[in-house]
């Protein structure tokens, strides 16, 4: 593969020492392109950043620095996407901090994808496991790309289930994409990788630091039109994900639990601080409405599978559970083909959480 000059240069203001994404950010504003910031003298870029971090600038980045990451990018489905780049996920250019450029490994038509975060505990019930897979796997069917961060728990299972939908499902990681953090989920980041994507922020190389992992929470959030928690400890980081979707303008949704569970605390932490309470992924497809990704032409198998259920459903009105065991559905699989019905116009939701067939 050819790098460009102009991918080299992006790559050496990422790489240079102390210079953090504010920094390069007002470089980038003062000097127009990376390639000019490395041309610049040293008095022009001790005006924008500090004097350390001007040196290291002009001292440049050997090109035994650039060589892992050029090897990397012989793999097509490798890649590096700057600010500069139409793939860059234009949600992030609305936040306070967006990255300077992305590694990807994977499908580059899902980062600008509508997507949904889906997060959680990781030492997770099996309760909320099943919850997140199944979520996740509705919202993907819906044609939403599922945003994770890939950990052990309510991560895992959210991608795990999205991946067997249409919206596939996006990784984002707090090491270097040579490294597979937690080794435990190898296979999961192989099935990202080729069906979905993962993408971090940091260099080849980068190892699991404690801190890179709140960091790219504001990616996970930045990325989704909202955010859901399925399971939560008051401890979670998967909480700092929400606290950052508030602040982006995203919207919260929280699975409600035992009050007795300590991985239900966070979730109802967040119900009482206004995030909203969701039983079945309907909620959250009616909640994003016209934000929801158009819906591809349906398979003869799914409009058999629609007039099974419709055959169920009657004239009368009958309420999820009901339909559930009539259908052998789970409630997210119920509430997802539901939710299609309902903007085809076949069926109707009443007050009560009924619904009824129209014709």
């Amino acid at each position: 593969m050819t790098v460009d000059i102009s991918l080299k240069a992006w790559l050496a203001l990422s790489l240079t020492r102390g210079l953090g994404g504010d920094g390069a950010r007002r470089l980038l504003k003062e000097f127009g392109s990376p390639e000019a910031v490395l041309a610049a003298s040293v008095s022009s870029l001790k005006s924008v950043v500090k004097a350390d971090v001007a040196a290291e600038i002009s001292k440049g980045i050997a090109d035994d620095q650039l060589t892992p990451t050029l090897a990397w990018l012989e793999d097509s489905n490798n890649h590096i996407i700057t600010l500069a780049d139409s793939d860059y996920p234009q949600a992030l250019l609305n936040i306070t901090d967006p990255p300077l450029l992305f590694y990807v490994k994977g499908r580059l038509d899902l980062l600008n994808h509508a997507a949904l975060a889906v997060v959680g505990s990781r030492n997770a019930t099996p309760q909320g496991i099943n919850n997140a897979g199944a979520f996740a796997k509705s919202l993907s069917d819906a044609g939403l790309c599922v945003i994770s961060g890939m950990a052990h728990g309510i991560d895992a299972a959210a991608h795990r289930g999205a991946l067997q939908g249409r919206g596939s499902s996006i990784a984002v990681v707090g090491t270097g994409l040579d490294k597979v953090y937690p080794a435990a989920n190898r296979d999961l980041a192989h099935a990202l990788a080729s069906q979905g994507a993962l993408i971090s922020e940091f260099p080849l190389g980068t190892p699991p630091l404690a801190g890179n992992f709140p960091r790219r929470n504001r990616i996970i959030s930045g990325m989704s039109s909202g955010c859901l928690v399925v399971e939560a400890g008051l401890q979670s980081g998967s909480l700092i994900t929400a606290r950052l979707a508030l602040e982006q303008g995203r919207d919260v949704f929280a699975i409600p639990g035992s009050i007795h569970a300590p991985q239900s605390k966070g979730c109802h932490a967040l119900l009482k601080q206004g995030a909203k309470l969701v039983e079945t992924a309907q909620d959250i497809l009616e909640e994003l409405g016209s934000s929801l990704p158009a819906s591809p032409a349906r398979s003869p198998a799914t409009q058999c599978a629609d007039s099974a259920l419709l055959e169920q459903i009657g004239f009368d009105p009958v309420d999820l559970d009901t339909l559930s065991v009539r259908c052998s559905l789970t409630m997210a699989e119920l509430s997802a083909m539901l939710l299609v019905l309902e903007l085809e116009g076949r069926v109707s939701a009443l007050p009560g959480g009924l619904y009824q067939r129209i014709h």
